[in-house]
């Protein structure tokens, strides 16, 4: 008896199909160049799960690393009073910002690096041994950075920030959060860097005044004051070896 040409193509699919899912079931794996999709079941083991979620908290880290360098540690006072300094010089473009940016971020770790000593030794290791769960690593992790913030934290943003948002009194450091803590923390660290930066300014202004005052005395009114102190202030500043004394004066705040 003859197949019709439909019959025989029903009969080559459902052969095939049945195929397909033999192989599938025989093996739950299809491997494609430098592609493997495993089709088993959805279980897997906790220490897969666990480096899992160890990738996912490094990848959520790095992500959040700008964020966290702006605003919880010693970047933010060190990167202004740099660029205050630049300012006060009368170069506002040298040093460049990729130079102030570089020497201001290593000058942090350089600060930070007790705390980051802290967070490696009690919160970091623990976890990547496995010793320690993860609420418990993060909880860890934070406690030397908020004891960072709190010292170089005033009271008067630190009571700000709570007033602001209208939360209960803490008795104690521990009761403060840490979205009132940030804030407050940063509000604490542009007041220091701008006080810091008004010492900074005023050699290099008294140097603007004796020049000015003695073009004026000269008759020479038409000479622009710049031309004459900005060599005699990088001078005066090379002198005195004026990056040593801003860099010991600067990082002395944070003790």
């Amino acid at each position: 008896m003859r197949l019709s040409p439909p019959v025989i193509g029903v009969g080559v699919a459902i052969a095939c199909a049945l195929a397909c899912g033999a192989a599938i079931a025989a093996e739950p794996t299809l491997a494609l160049p430098g592609l493997q999709i495993r089709l088993g079941s959805a279980g897997a083991a906790p220490t897969e799960v666990s480096s899992a979620i160890r990738i996912l908290l490094g990848l959520t880290v790095l992500s959040l690393a700008p964020a966290i360098l702006m605003s919880m540690t010693a970047f933010v006072r060190i990167v202004i009073v740099l660029s205050m300094l630049r300012h006060a010089l009368g170069m506002p473009e040298t040093p460049p910002n990729t130079v102030i940016i570089s020497l201001s971020l290593f000058l942090t770790l350089f600060t930070m690096a007790p705390t980051m000593q802290e967070i490696n030794t009690n919160a970091v290791q623990p976890y990547m041994q496995g010793s320690m769960a993860t609420e418990e690593a993060l909880a860890k992790a934070v406690l030397p950075l908020r004891e960072f913030m709190v010292r170089q934290t005033r009271e008067q943003d630190l009571a700000l920030m709570v007033e602001l948002a209208k939360a209960q009194q803490p008795r104690s450091m521990a009761d403060i959060s840490m979205v009132q803590l940030i804030p407050a923390f940063m509000l604490s660290e542009l007041r220091t860097a701008f006080q810091v930066g008004f010492v900074v300014f005023l050699p290099f202004l008294l140097v603007d005044l004796v020049v000015s005052s003695a073009l004026m005395s000269l008759g020479m009114m038409m000479v622009p004051p710049a031309s004459i102190s900005l060599p005699l202030k990088i001078l005066l500043f090379v002198l005195i070896d004026g990056w040593n004394l801003v860099v010991r004066a600067l990082l002395g705040t944070f003790s």
